[in-house]
């Protein structure tokens, strides 16, 4: 047996052996720097009911792949490729000899698919689960499905360091959970947050200068991107000596590259790299000491609004960061800096977010409909897949034409799936394959893939031409090998020879096949001095392009890429053809009824139009329509014009001021919410009714708008609605006087003084709960007092206004004692 190294995770083995024996699937957590990554498969690999199989284990990343496949075959004494090989994309070394194949999650489900029986495997690992990719969630819930229905026999083993286990081992089954408690050697936590106006990468290049002061040994800095890491590169290169090696290390760097930043530093020198969350999992990095965390992760999240994924900067979990801090303790005891405080740290969140909650589904769709499977609740998942994400997915598999109308995969379908991309780019390739445009094709997929580049327009030919034409200041060298090897794949994929450098002029045709909701038509009509130019899309959103972009010239775009959310800035496209859109998109341009509310004209208009999607290519009048139709969009017309449209006047304002006071005044009574959200969240109802005929703004005047809003009412409300906030008032004089409702208040009443004598109460409403808000009035009906309290008024005030006006007014009444005085409208006639 081979000799193990004394690891913490060599506790776990025999319970580890004895539950794979007996109950064929098992849960494993083990810390940071435990090494269950290589010490568990090795320990295996011996047992009997692994006699003349393999193990397969998943990393998550290729650079995991290969270090955990190096480290193994170290072990053994051997050379990658005997009895411990890997597999990645573009590179493979195994042979008939190995044992332990270390691959990516990928490649697990394409495998599956080719046969899920998977003959000659004994024993699958999902190592490092915790950071749950899409991927090993899919390649999991199709191990177990496999498992259970087609192979018994085939173990199932999860690995992680930081997981909530207890539900993993529900999700095999109640597998038997063992646990590690060992770790390996202390690491110190020391929080030192940056200044508030500290970027990012100075802040981290900060703590390495620190670091490099107070420890020993190399350090392994975090930050969330490339353009972090190049910022913290280049203001390290001026502070440090000379014996101090600075090294990046992310995702799409080149593979001997990643492998270079692994190796021991010479005698004598230290070494600082500087990484994504690349080597946050799976790697032991020879001489790390101390890690420096600046806190942050670059996360893929799913804009379904715009069909597009974005970049999110975001605070890394405590699982992660406590990943991250486990680096510094592998080899001895070490020192993580966290750029934060203590308290936020405890404000963390405890675990990542799963990627199947938030990406894009349509690649997994498209996989279990391969597997026969159309409902994924029908299969095991830490997390089931969102509903709205899986239709969304469904919907476009089946615009793709990869599902029929009846949701099952079709033979294009089948094809899509074992193309190694998104089911967009496939359809993209396959159709180009059938227009003889494979071989172009192929570099814009692996273009489109590849986010490094520096360019100063959107246009997607340039970029593909200076790609292939090799000028070097656009592109950088890792950057085009990655595009080159992504093509010959593809090409190698379609058996299409490479085709020549002339063709781009159908580059924007190519891309309208992956894109068609993206196809693109520039508004007529916009400014010369506008600094955007603006494109209707073909889902019926709008994209911009920077005027000065010769690229914005073109009337016709097919988009490739755009800012997610609301603005739509363009960022990669290429210009096509009328004539090409017609020809290429034939099959999805029909003939649309069509009834909606002009707002520049302000009527409704009706027509037929010739659209693609919601892009409309061409239009004619259409005679006749139905009245329902009409009736819809005028609603669609008051509501954008608002309720004041509507020809209300005082009577009907006060109508909706009584409702609504009596909705306040008695509230367990139904009285409807007529407010102007609430008449316009029901117009519908209220409204729709009485619009036969009318079909422009102005028309909207002949209708009855008081009668229109009584009828939202039964006739009993009706006549509660008289009784209770009747319209006017009887005073003394004999007038009936209008009241004045106001939800917010008691109605008013504005009456001239002498028009109330002989009345000692206060007048009611509301069955008499209420009292009225009496506005006295001069004979020259210029305000006197506002009271609710009339016998309070002739008692104490009456007297002094009596006293002040009397002299002003002679000719009007001013007695002695107003309680039994006859009330008047009138003034006294001359030489009374």
């Amino acid at each position: 047996m081979t000799h193990l190294p004394q690891l913490p995770v060599l506790e776990t083995l025999e319970p580890l052996k004895a539950s794979l024996a007996t109950d064929g699937r098992a849960v494993l957590a083990a810390p940071p720097g435990s090494g269950k990554t290589t010490v568990v498969p090795l320990a295996l690999l011996d047992e009997p009911w692994l006699r003349g199989r393999k193990i397969l284990m998943l990393e998550p990343r290729r650079l995991a792949t290969r270090a955990a496949a190096a480290r193994m075959a170290s072990l053994l004494g051997e050379k990658i490729g005997e009895r411990v090989g890997y597999q990645i994309r573009f590179d493979r070394k195994t042979s008939a000899a190995t044992r332990i194949e270390v691959i990516t999650e990928g490649l697990l489900t394409r495998r599956l698919q080719s046969d899920p029986e998977l003959p000659g495997v004994g024993l699958v690992i999902f190592d490092e689960f915790h950071e749950r990719s899409l991927e090993a969630d899919l390649a999991l819930a199709l191990t177990l499905d496999a498992r259970a229905n087609l192979n018994p026999d085939l173990r199932i083993l999860v690995m992680s360091a930081t997981l909530d286990t207890q539900a993993v081992s529900r999700l095999l089954e109640d597998a038997p959970v063992i646990e590690s408690t060992g770790q390996l050697f202390p690491v110190e936590i020391r929080y030192r947050p940056p200044r508030a106006d500290e970027p990012l990468d100075a802040s981290v290049a900060h703590g390495v200068g620190v670091a490099l002061a107070e420890t020993d040994g190399d350090i392994l800095a975090f930050l969330p991107g490339a353009r972090e890491i190049r910022g913290a590169h280049r203001r390290l290169e001026s502070r440090i000596s000379s014996n101090i090696d600075v090294m990046p290390l992310f995702g799409d760097m080149d593979g001997a590259a990643q492998d270079a930043v692994l190796r021991p530093s010479p005698a004598g020198r230290r070494k600082v790299i500087l990484a994504t969350n690349i080597a946050q999992t799976s790697l032991t990095i020879e001489g790390i000491r101390t890690v420096v965390d600046g806190g942050f992760a670059r996360v893929a999240r799913f804009d379904r609004g715009s069909g597009a994924n974005r970049l999110e900067t975001q605070r890394i979990s405590r699982a992660a960061a406590d990943q991250r801090a486990g680096r510094a303790g592998r080899l001895g005891p070490g020192v993580a800096y966290r750029l934060w405080s203590a308290e936020q740290q405890a404000r963390l969140v405890a675990q990542d977010t799963a990627e199947i909650l938030s990406a894009d589904l349509a690649r997994l769709a498209l996989e279990l409909a391969v597997w026969g499977v159309s409902d994924p609740a029908t299969l095991a998942w830490l997390d089931t897949p969102p509903a709205t994400a899986w239709q969304s997915a469904r919907q476009l598999l089946h615009e793709l034409d990869a599902l029929d109308e009846d949701g099952r995969l079709t033979v294009h379908g089948r094809e899509l799936a074992r193309l190694p991309t998104s089911p967009r780019r496939g359809h993209m390739l396959l159709t180009a394959q059938r227009e003889g445009l494979a071989g172009i094709a192929c570099w814009v997929a692996a273009l489109l893939e590849e986010r490094d580049g520096r360019f100063d327009g959107a246009d997607l030919s340039l970029r593909l031409q200076a790609l292939r034409d090799g000028r070097s200041a656009t592109f950088d060298p890792a950057a085009r090998r990655r595009v080159q090897d992504a093509a010959r794949q593809l090409q190698g994929m379609l058996r299409v020879p490479e085709t020549g450098s002339n063709d781009e002029a159908d580059i924007g045709r190519i891309v309208g096949w992956a894109y068609p909701e993206r196809i693109a038509r520039r508004r007529p009509g916009q400014s010369a001095g506008e600094k955007e130019v603006r494109y209707q899309c073909v889902d019926g959103g709008e994209a911009c392009l920077r005027a000065q972009d010769p690229l914005s010239r073109s009337e016709w775009l097919a988009i490739a890429h755009w800012e997610p959310g609301t603005s739509r800035k363009i960022y990669l496209a290429a210009a096509l053809s009328g004539d090409d859109v017609e020809r290429d998109h034939a099959r999805h341009i029909h003939w649309h009824d069509e009834c909606h509310w002009d707002t520049q004209a302000a009527c409704v208009v009706a027509e037929q139009q010739r659209r693609l999607g919601r892009l409309v290519l061409s239009r004619r009048d259409q005679r006749s329509h139905s009245a329902e139709a009409v009736r819809r969009a005028m609603l669609e017309g008051v509501r954008a014009l608002g309720l004041a449209v509507l020809p209300w006047n005082e009577s009907s304002h006060q109508w909706q001021a009584r409702v609504l006071s009596l909705r306040q005044w008695r509230p367990q009574e139904n009285w409807p919410d007529v407010s102007d959200a609430g008449l316009l969240a029901g117009i519908e109802h209220w409204l729709g009714p009485y619009l036969d005929g009318i079909s422009r703004r102005d028309h909207l005047a002949r209708l009855d708008l008081h009668g229109i809003l009584n009828a939202m009412l039964d006739y009993n409300q009706q006549q509660a609605l008289a009784r209770l906030a009747p319209t006017h008032l009887a005073v003394p004089s004999g007038s009936r006087i209008a009241l004045k409702y106001d939800p917010d208040g008691p109605p008013v009443l504005q009456v001239k003084l002498q028009e109330l004598f002989g009345l000692n109460d206060t007048p009611t409403v509301n069955e008499g709960r209420l009292r009225v808000s009496l506005h006295l009035l001069s004979p020259a009906r210029r305000p006197i007092q506002v009271t609710q309290d009339l016998a309070g008024f002739w008692a104490r005030t009456y007297p002094e206004v009596k006293k002040e006006l009397k002299g002003r007014y002679p000719r009007h009444p001013w007695p002695e004692d107003p309680h039994t005085a006859p009330a008047t409208a009138r003034a006294k006639r001359r030489g009374q």
